[in-house]
């Protein structure tokens, strides 16, 4: 009996430091699975709308949006229409006034660099966009320079004012850089800077394409140009997708 009460505490303490050996994880697991929402953002350019309001040379309306592709990637695209009326003088001498019209369309990607927590979507996003615009201009008024001393007048009258030039069209490659702020549940806003590079721009002889709708003045010997976007749009959500929480590192 007592040779029975031996092997059986002996057993017993071989059990005990075996299961001493594996260390026990007291670190509660989080079995939570978190979801992010992912669809499509549309909204529209407020300050070609306040311009449109408090500049009476100027017309304008650019509807934005983007929609989640990954995490980090959204596809992202602009469709606007724009009308604006320049003056050019020397002095107090009329060169000329023009009145450029037409519209333009923006497609490319954004990539988001910002690290979010969970439940926000805000963004710092860098991207590009290939855009086209199509156009026409009118040349409102113009004097011609004399080179005629017989008449005493340095500048002479147009011969033809309110001649339109119509069948325009530009293309350009832009850099964005952006940011998009949540402010209210699915409403966001948003800004960004754009640096476009014209890769095409036909244009008539007798008077050059001095400002392109979407790409903003366009510089003498220079195909770069640089425009500005400020947006207020909203939120639609198509679907969620999951998302594993990143773990925090244990500490030493």
């Amino acid at each position: 009996m007592l040779r029975y009460f031996i092997s059986l505490f002996v057993l017993s303490f071989s059990l005990l430091v075996t299961a001493q050996d594996k260390s026990i994880d007291l670190q509660p697991k989080d079995t939570v699975e978190y979801k992010e929402e992912y669809g499509l953002r549309v909204g529209a350019d407020i300050s070609r709308l306040i311009f449109s309001f408090i500049d009476e040379d100027y017309t304008g309306l650019e509807l934005v949006g983007d929609y989640r592709l990954t995490q980090k990637l959204y596809l992202a695209a602009e469709i606007g229409n724009e009308e604006k009326t320049q003056t050019e003088d020397l002095g107090n001498t009329l060169i000329y006034n023009y009145t450029t019209s037409g519209s333009y369309f923006k497609a490319g990607v954004d990539i988001n660099t910002y690290e979010n927590w969970f439940g926000m979507n805000n963004a710092i996003t860098l991207g590009g966009r290939y855009a086209v615009a199509s156009f026409s201009q009118t040349l409102n008024d113009y004097n011609i320079y004399n080179s005629d001393r017989f008449f005493d007048d340095d500048f002479l009258p147009g011969a033809s004012p309110g001649e339109e030039f119509s069948g325009l069209n530009a293309s350009w490659l832009e850099f964005v850089v952006g940011i998009k702020a949540e402010l209210f549940a699915n409403i966001y806003m948003g800004m960004s800077a754009r640096l476009g590079f014209l890769v095409t721009n036909k244009e008539t002889d007798r008077f050059p394409n001095l400002w392109i709708p979407g790409f903003n003045k366009v510089t003498d010997g220079s195909n770069f140009g640089v425009s500005y976007n400020y947006s207020i749009s909203y939120f639609i959500p198509l679907y969620k997708k999951s998302k594993k929480k990143r773990e925090t590192p244990k500490s030493e």
